[in-house]
């Protein structure tokens, strides 16, 4: 396809999208036929469970000795557990499966949805088991070869006075070149003493705020790497569980993903074939495409050194080039076999894409089952091809738990509206109409006192009665009728005065719903987006402890397994 056709079928499909715009993943859990044809393995239908666990466990090639001696080394660097040693074990046997997720290394873990993810993948990974009799672990795949730092340099947290506290680290050097360096080689600076200081000052006296900020404190460092204290906080929450963790950011994993990174250079047209084939059939019935995939380019990013910035590689004619991949802003051409002779030599300055990570991680792993959020599954939706291509079988795609927590006071604030918790979703307007609704109902049914009516109508029935008995006066006695006159006139002044004060007391009222309704909002819906896509972990295992709060989440899970596809309730 060349850069002409491509422009076009773009522009056709940006024309498709917005005709047909739906989300693949909502139209998939809701079991579209347009959807499943796409994935048609189920994670809720227990056959489409066993089948993964029991391929995965049938894999050909186990683990190899290389990748179990790079993850016996990265295990030294993260709290003791002895489950996770005997889950690294049982992954060195034949027969093990995996249950994997993922995420992008951010401040104090960054969004709740991180640690839910963790959560969903160890109780899946059990449910597996039981279920199959499969040996399953779960696993932590580090997503340290991303660049976005403005994406997880920041995070926030719910304050006990209602407030909402912003944490955030440095933005760094503007120079593009140091924007595009992987996280893993960014260093925590001397800023992250401030950061851990004003979580003290807003959360140190919940009742587990020592044991909380202690665990920030000990990984969150000045010089420490931000995967490491990232890896390191969240290994120590799930140590009893096993949680196995895995840093592709290494020159041992860079080595073994080498033969997939080359596939990707040398077979990158028909790579953006069968990809760009699979985006023009889901936008054919109207999803979007995830992941944009162009023509002339790979699915591996190009180091500019093996700590420097990355770049898609780009080619033009038969060369590939890194564009700005040099300080001068000139970048670099190289030939196949120049770029080919790099990644054999050097294969940690390449690394992957997020089409071309899943391929690296199931040909490393014998993943049963990947764990993620609904964004994930969208792009799983385009890889069954890259899979087909590559000769690896794609795992089942999981969707992650989803939590809303909700506290005493707003569990409080909810029966006081008569409101479920999803209401606060809704549209602040729409939910003070549902409300002023509700509150007329039981007015008409004799349930509460006063009518919320407009001023002008209370104003009209109020003298509607009397107006029509001055005039009926005025018209009997000819003689009263400056009198009658003048008594409309005195009691228009005084309704008006009367109007004047239940308008006023209309108002407190409806600020005292309009109030309540946007404390409640705040609580579940911050910032207009789920609490666990705004909000970090350390509030919450602040004043519900660590233990208390992650026993909370698993016991959900354990309860329900992840068939359940909706957000689960956490009331605290």
């Amino acid at each position: 396809m060349t850069i002409r056709e491509y422009t076009r079928w773009r522009s056709e499909s940006v024309k498709c999208r917005d005709s047909m715009r739906a989300t693949f993943s909502s139209a998939f859990l809701r079991g579209e036929e347009r959807a499943v044809r796409f994935l048609p393995a189920d994670f809720r239908d227990p056959a489409a469970r066993r089948q993964a666990a029991e391929r995965a466990a049938r894999r050909p090639q186990p683990v190899s000795p290389e990748l179990l001696a790079a993850l016996r080394e990265q295990e030294q660097t993260l709290s003791p557990s002895a489950a996770r040693k005997a889950n690294l074990e049982a992954l060195a046997q034949p027969g093990t499966a995996v249950v994997v997720t993922g995420q992008q290394v951010g401040l104090f873990l960054g969004p709740l949805y991180t640690f839910y993810k963790a959560a969903s993948a160890i109780a899946f990974a059990r449910q597996l088991q039981a279920e199959t009799g499969v040996r399953c672990v779960p696993l932590f795949w580090l997503q340290t070869e991303d660049h976005d730092f403005e994406e997880i340099r920041r995070c926030h947290s719910p304050a006990p006075d209602g407030t909402s506290l912003e944490l955030a680290l440095e933005p760094g050097s503007s120079d593009e070149s140091q924007t595009r360096v992987s996280v893993a080689h960014r260093r925590l600076g001397s800023e992250i003493t401030g950061q851990l200081e004003a979580l003290e000052e807003a959360l140190g006296r919940l009742p587990h705020a020592g044991p909380m900020l202690a665990l920030f404190r000990e990984h969150y460092r000045p010089g420490q790497s931000l995967g490491l204290a990232f890896a390191g906080v969240l290994s120590a929450l799930f140590a009893d569980e096993g949680l196995l963790f895995l840093n592709p950011r290494c020159a041992a994993i860079a080595k073994l993903a080498a033969p997939i990174y080359r596939r990707s250079i040398v077979e990158a047209d028909q790579i953006a074939a069968v990809l760009q084939a699979r985006s023009a059939a889901l936008c054919a019935v109207g999803f979007d495409e995830q992941v944009a995939v162009r023509p002339g380019t790979t699915l591996v990013f190009f180091h500019d050194s093996v700590d420097g910035p990355r770049y898609r590689l780009e080619r033009s004619r038969d060369q590939w080039t890194t564009p700005h991949a040099r300080s001068g802003g000139a970048g670099e051409s190289l030939s196949n076999e120049a770029l080919l002779a790099i990644l054999d030599s050097q294969p940690l300055r390449f690394s992957t894409s997020a089409l071309l990570r899943p391929i690296v991680q199931d040909t490393l792993l014998p993943t049963a089952a990947y764990v993620g959020g609904p964004g994930e599954l969208n792009y799983f939706a385009q890889l069954q091809p890259l899979y087909e291509l590559f000769g690896v079988a794609q795992p089942l795609a999981v969707l992650r738990a989803r939590f809303r927590c909700i506290e005493e006071n707003t569990q409080a604030l909810l029966r006081k509206l008569g409101l479920h918790a999803s209401d606060a979703e809704l549209p602040r307007a729409e939910l003070l109409r549902r409300l002023s609704a509700q509150l007329l109902d039981k007015v008409a049914e004799g349930a509460c006192d006063g009518a919320p009516l407009a001023p002008e109508a209370v104003r009209a029935w109020l003298l509607d009665e009397v107006e029509q008995r001055l005039t009926q006066l005025g018209e009997k006695q000819s003689g009263l009728r400056d009198a009658v006159q003048r008594t409309r006139v005195s009691i228009e002044r005084n309704v008006n005065r009367l109007v004047g004060r239940y308008e006023r007391i209309q108002l407190e009222r409806d600020q005292t719903l309009s109030e309540r309704v946007d404390r409640l909002q705040h609580a579940l819906l911050p910032a207009g987006v789920p609490q666990e896509r705004h909000y970090a972990l350390p509030y919450f295992i602040g004043k519900y402890g660590i233990q208390g709060f992650k026993q909370q989440v698993l016991g959900s899970l354990e309860a329900t397994g992840l068939a359940t596809a909706g957000v689960r309730e956490l009331e605290l």
